[in-house]
């Protein structure tokens, strides 16, 4: 009889993630000689199908002396490198009170707040629609994944279910540790406004008084939001008077650098003593997990972020992937709205998530068609940064045809 040296949890794992898998066989069957569309992974095309990239980024990768970047980076990432990323995201008032550490994206950030924010055990609260990936981190370091209903009846926030769900995790954890990827929620690219914010900042402000509560705000897509759904930096003072917040930040979008692998983790914190206590814990968990991180892409992110005019050159590059996307929302929501798909406001973003009764044979449905999607409890998510403004119509038939499959199989 054979025997395994994996632990029984291991050994039950999938090696590969389900989008990725959807992907690799849309490849597969375009190369075969079908007519795919992939609507799939979060990283943005241009209209002729290849990879978008910033030229500004590839000149500041370009510019790091070899012997610089063969080199190993400080542990916690390098001074420059962190005191940019803290700039980048916070206003000048609040920079004093903030901590940062490099990571390997946003994912090694999601890492670091789950292992030093919740006890083994615990878990994290997100809306019900989030990034899988989140549980996948829960699993590995022992920790879950608690959602709330995030849309109410008119789609927006449950703020309600927010409030009551937290305010259980308080009763029954002693602590809680709060997972909002926005703006540009991935996976539906709902971006909370003004009157939302203010009330998810009252809420943390009130459950702070009642023990340790960190808010963490997952900040990949943020730049491809509009003014007014970036203006959640403006609520976290009110947060900071009883919480800690922490900043997921990565270079994997904003600069189009999906493979570099460069992010951090900030925390904000008022006290003095609590900041070099996280700082010390975010640094022991970076020793103890990746060591160090990418240092071609950390001195390229710092570069990028302080040289005038490389900073200049790269947000007028971004403004253009920007239109792209914006251009693509528009269509997308022109043609939704005529086939009565339902879906969140979708206002920008890699992704717009359309509501179904069964997100499986939905998306089976379309994958019949060639059309490939992600299906999830309740929608299919649509990677409009991979899909071509003039292939938009036969996504949009395509997601008509499959939710009217699912409906007509519905109890």
């Amino acid at each position: 009889m054979s025997r395994s040296c994996l632990i029984p949890a291991a050994a039950q794992r999938d090696g590969n993630d389900p989008i990725f898998a959807l992907h690799g066989e849309a490849v597969r069957r375009a190369e075969a000689g079908e007519s795919i569309l992939n609507s799939t992974l979060g990283a943005l095309m241009d209209d002729e199908g290849h990879l978008a990239i910033m030229p500004s980024v590839s000149e500041a990768l370009a510019g790091i002396p070899p012997q610089s970047a063969a080199g190993y980076a400080p542990i916690i990432g390098d001074l420059s490198f962190r005191e940019a990323v803290i700039a980048d995201v916070l206003p000048a008032k609040l920079v004093s009170q903030a901590v940062a550490v490099a990571t390997p994206g946003c994912t090694g950030a999601i890492h670091h707040a789950m292992m030093n924010f919740l006890e083994p055990g615990q878990a994290a609260l997100a809306p019900s629609y989030y990034w899988g990936p989140y549980q996948t981190i829960a699993n590995h370091t022992g920790r879950s994944v608690q959602t709330f209903n995030m849309f109410d009846e008119e789609t927006r926030l449950d703020l309600e279910a927010f409030e009551a769900t937290i305010n259980n995790q308080m009763v029954e954890q002693g602590r809680a540790l709060v997972l909002f990827n926005f703006p540009c929620n991935n996976p539906t690219g709902y971006s909370l406004d003004e009157a939302e914010w203010e009330a998810v900042a009252d809420i943390i402000l009130n459950m702070g008084k009642i023990g340790p509560v960190a808010f963490l705000l997952d900040h990949a897509y943020a730049r491809f939001g509009s003014d007014a759904s970036n203006r959640w930096v403006e609520h976290l003072p009110k947060m900071l008077e009883s919480a800690t917040v922490l900043i997921g930040w990565t270079i994997s979008k904003s600069f189009a650098q999906y493979g570099a692998r460069v992010g951090a983790l900030l925390a904000l914190n008022h006290d003095s003593s609590e900041r070099e206590l996280i700082a010390n814990a975010l640094g022991y968990s970076c020793r103890a997990t990746w060591s160090n991180c990418n240092h071609l892409g950390l001195l390229a992110a710092a570069r990028l972020l302080t040289d005038s005019e490389l900073r200049e050159r790269s947000t007028k590059e971004r403004e253009g992937m920007i239109h792209l996307l914006n251009e693509r929302v528009e269509v997308f929501n022109d043609l939704a709205g005529l086939a009565d798909l339902h879906y969140p406001r979708y206002e920008g973003g890699f992704f717009v998530s359309v509501f179904t009764p069964d997100a499986d044979k939905t998306a089976d449905t379309m994958r019949e068609a060639g059309v490939f999607v992600v299906p999830m409890p309740g929608a299919v998510r649509v990677a409009l940064c991979t899909t071509p403004a003039s292939t938009i119509p036969r996504l949009v038939d395509a997601l008509d045809v499959g939710v009217r499959a699912a409906k007509s199989i519905a109890p």
